[in-house]
């Protein structure tokens, strides 16, 4: 019986091991893929905003001396450099056999030993996949392409090539870009990984064989083997077992009292299976709503970044982390029309699952409304009167909306009791503007909100946040507060609006440390950049 269970329990221990590392292998694997796939393609896509396709044969005549291909060239090697991508290429490849292409733009990282091609040079296609991308893209609309190499690699890094076609001004195809991403961390944390693995496994194998032998023998096999026989005559003789008959089998109290107490724990155990069976699919029910719940409300804020690739005179950035499974901090952000983007932050009263479906409600309503063309004021008025017709529950919520008119870089804004927005204007740091408050979103039928204007010039920033930023509490119950918040902030006001939401982030970790998170924190940045 001892070596059955010491076998069985090391087999069980080396399948388990096997299965979480090929399970844990294959997630690695393809995830790492996804995101650097992902990456190459945001790239490519970059270096297509950076090059004008009707010119390429303006550029292949001068042979690379056209003035806007050399600025062409700066930039994408600019980009190659920055993204830190081995190899970034635009290719005009042969339609009549797709195996062979001439080079047009060539960069080459310089951490890398490739020496780039010169405009003009002629390359066979390297294999068939290649051959057929090239195929799917001049033929059948295909917008992208991949070919990974992670494996059979000679000696050469694992990668990834990532291909888009680049139009002209028709639509038609004129050329390919490619961009090869190296993956050296997939190789290196597969190996780390399996190697982790495998020696947890042996030792947890190694430990519980000697525990296993050591207390079977003493603990288990001789107390059970009397039990067992005392079973079987009970099961023989439905009677009670004589007085004394199993006392001193162990030391350890539960095997006596498993001894005198069977009976009531076989009855016990199917009623309390019974029991926890029910409570399991509750809390699984609940469980699953909840993170339904979330997702939800994920789904409801825009989480796709850029949120507007095709705008060039703006960019928005935003990010939502509730304190439980669903929050009531929501922003938003949407264009009412070519010219107008509204603008909203905004904190719901309470946590949890109420503030969250309350939170839905608001957001709706700010956003109808402000898409029908209402000033700021006026749609806070009007979502105010909605809310309180219906509020049983006498929640609210804070609420700033501003609306910036592209074109003049003019926002006009109004605040429904929430924090004061920080500004930076080109050459100069985030302040505070403290704006006038009117009263919140659901405290009382009828209330009017007075607006005001901020003039952007290109360049300028806006960043909103809520209470959850300054509020934010370190174990010494001290408060992160605003100052902090602005002198984050004014670390590199130049950054971009993710960068700088990035760098508030930091700030705030590094000030409450391990302190337990109890508000939402939610921040949102729009920079002008104005016409091009």
């Amino acid at each position: 019986m001892a070596f059955r269970i010491i076998f069985s329990a090391v087999f069980l221990l080396f399948l388990f091991t096997m299965l979480v590392s090929a399970v844990g292998y294959i997630c690695f694997t393809d995830s790492m893929t996804r995101q650097y796939n992902d990456s190459a393609f945001h790239t490519a896509e970059t270096a297509a905003t950076l090059i004008n396709a009707d010119h390429l044969g303006q550029y292949m005549e001068s042979n690379g001396n056209d003035p806007e291909y050399l600025d062409s060239l700066d930039r994408i090697n600019n980009l190659c450099q920055k993204q830190d991508v081995t190899l970034l290429y635009v290719i005009d490849v042969d339609t009549s056999d797709y195996q062979h292409f001439t080079s047009v733009f060539n960069t080459v990282n310089e951490k890398t030993s490739y020496t780039p091609w010169d405009i003009g040079y002629i390359r066979e296609t390297t294999n068939e996949e290649y051959a057929q991308i090239y195929r799917g893209i001049y033929e059948e609309g295909l917008e992208r392409g991949t070919i990974a190499r992670v494996n059979n690699l000679r000696g050469a890094e694992p990668h990834i090539t990532s291909l888009i076609p680049l139009k002209g001004s028709d639509g038609a195809v004129k050329a390919v870009i490619c961009v090869q991403r190296p993956m050296e961390e997939l190789q290196n944390g597969r190996y780390r990984y399996l190697a982790i693995v495998g020696t947890i496994g042996f030792l947890l194998a190694a430990f519980t064989s000697v525990w296993v032998v050591r207390y079977l023998k003493k603990e288990v096999l001789r107390p059970i083997g009397k039990i067992g026989s005392e079973a079987e005559r009970f099961a023989r003789e439905t009677s009670m077992a004589e007085q004394g008959a199993l006392d001193g089998l162990s030391n350890t109290t539960e095997i006596i009292t498993l001894t005198t107490a069977i009976q009531k724990m076989e009855r016990d155990t199917v009623q309390a299976i019974d029991r926890l069976t029910a409570v399991t699919a509750e809390k699984e029910r609940i469980g699953t709503e909840l993170a339904l719940a979330t997702r939800i409300q994920a789904d409801m804020l825009p989480n796709i970044y850029p949120a507007f690739p095709e705008r060039k005179d703006f960019d928005v950035y935003a990010s939502m982390e509730p304190a439980k499974e669903v929050g009531g901090d929501f922003y938003d952000f949407f264009l009412i029309d070519d010219t107008h983007l509204g603008i909203v932050m905004a904190d719901v009263s309470g946590k949890g699952v109420p503030a969250a479906l309350f939170m839905m409600v608001s957001k709706i309503l700010v956003q109808n409304f402000a898409m029908t063309g209402r000033s700021p004021a006026e749609v806070l008025q009007t979502v105010n009167d909605q809310i309180c017709n219906n509020n049983r529950e006498e929640m609210f919520v804070t609420v700033w909306l501003g609306i910036l008119d592209t074109e003049s870089g003019i926002i006009t804004a109004a605040n429904a009791g929430h924090e004061y927005p920080a500004v930076m204007q080109p050459g100069g740091g985030f302040e505070l503007v403290k704006d006038k408050h009117g009263f919140v979103i659901g405290g009382m039928e009828g209330v009017r909100y007075k607006e005001y204007e901020l003039k952007f010039s290109p360049g300028a920033k806006l960043f909103l946040y809520t209470d959850g930023v300054p509020e934010a509490t370190n174990a010494k119950n001290e408060l992160f507060g605003t100052e902090r918040m602005i002198a984050a902030l004014n670390e590199n006001p130049d950054a971009s609006p993710e960068e700088l939401l990035k760098n508030v982030r930091r700030s705030v970790d590094a000030f409450v440390k391990d302190a337990e998170q109890f508000d939402d924190l939610t921040m949102l940045c729009v920079e002008y950049t104005g016409k091009k």
